[in-house]
This record gives C-alpha cells, structure tokens and sequence, in this order.
C-alpha cells in the first residue's frame, strides 16, 4: 500500500522514504507491489499462469477422456510407451516440487544458499525429466510409434511435448530466479 505521512514521507509496502527521488531508487521485490486488485503483483501472476496452465492441460486431459470413451481400441496403443520410465519421470517430478517448495521455504527464512542450491536441484530434475523423456521418443519413433501413425500417437506427442516444454520453460525461470536468489533477495 502506498501512503503519504503529513510530514512529507512516502510509504511503499514496509519501506518509507523522504522524497520522491528515493522512491524512485527503490525496486521492491515484484511479489511485495500490489495490483489495482490489492493482490500482490507476483501472486496475482502466479494465479495468471495457473489458470492459463488449467485451461491448457485441462482441455488435453478432456479431448483424452473423450477420444478414450469413443474408441475402444485407443488403450491398445498406450501398451507400448514404456510404464517405468513414466513412473519415473513422475517420481523425479513430484522430488522437484518438493525441492522448489523448500526453496521457498529456505529464502522465507532469508538462507538465501540453500535456498540457491534447492532451486538448481529442480533444475537438475528438470534436466533428468527431458533426458528421459528423449530416451522415450527415440525409442518410441525408432519402433515405428510416430506422431503419424494414429490418433493416440499424435495426442501422446502433443500432450507429453507440450509437456516436456513447459519443464524447459520452468527450469528457465527457475535459472533466472536463482540469480536474484544468489544475490540474496528473495
């Protein structure tokens, strides 16, 4: 909240400043400024990119679920993409999230090196989780399971590589933050 004391002092979230020239030398954090809403600016963004990332992932599990009801023969396909590397790729998944939720939770407590350390662990998992998921494709394209082939396959590449791109995206982001994170802000 933005508010201006009688004596002239401008106060920004937590901070208070003499003038306006200070005001303009300070740059709070993007999760501390608040929308027109009153939200703060990165959570309000956070449940920006959530949504999108339901309607996205949503829609692909629906034309699933319907492609799968109207044709009996669709599980026949999914018998060769490959049960452990996925139940693998899941584990990875969820141990990354596990460490991007202690991240956060080591930055809150200001152990910003922890906190630097956690990030690049999800980034590795990322990197775990797109190594497998080539060792997959190759393997699947190589068996003649091309996009090309049918209806299952061409869904499988879609929704998995839309997948596989969203890691990417996220272990690019998670790179970025981990500058400021290095440097001690949170």
């Amino acid at each position: 909240m933005n508010t201006v004391s009688p004596d002239g002092k401008r106060t920004i979230g937590r901070n208070t400043f003499q003038n306006d020239e200070d005001t303009m030398k300070f740059q709070a954090p993007i999760a501390t400024g608040r929308s027109v809403t009153g939200v703060p600016t990165g959570r309000l963004a956070l449940w920006w990119v959530l949504a999108s990332e339901i309607v996205i992932f949503g829609g692909l599990i629906t034309i699933y679920l319907l492609y799968r009801l109207g044709n009996p023969s669709w599980g026949a396909e999914a018998e060769h993409t490959s049960i452990p590397a996925g139940a693998f790729n899941t584990f990875v998944l969820l141990t990354s999230s596990l460490s991007v939720v202690l991240s956060h939770a080591a930055a809150e407590e200001k152990e910003f090196t922890k906190a630097f350390r956690l990030l690049w662990y999800t980034i590795g998992g990322g990197f775990v989780f797109l190594l497998v998921k080539a060792y997959e494709y190759t393997s699947e394209i190589t068996q003649g399971f091309t996009m090309f082939r049918n209806v299952f396959w061409s869904f499988y590449y879609t929704a998995t590589g839309l997948h596989a791109a969203h890691v990417l995206a996220g272990m690019v982001i998670m790179a970025i933050i981990s500058l400021d994170v290095r440097k001690g802000r949170n």
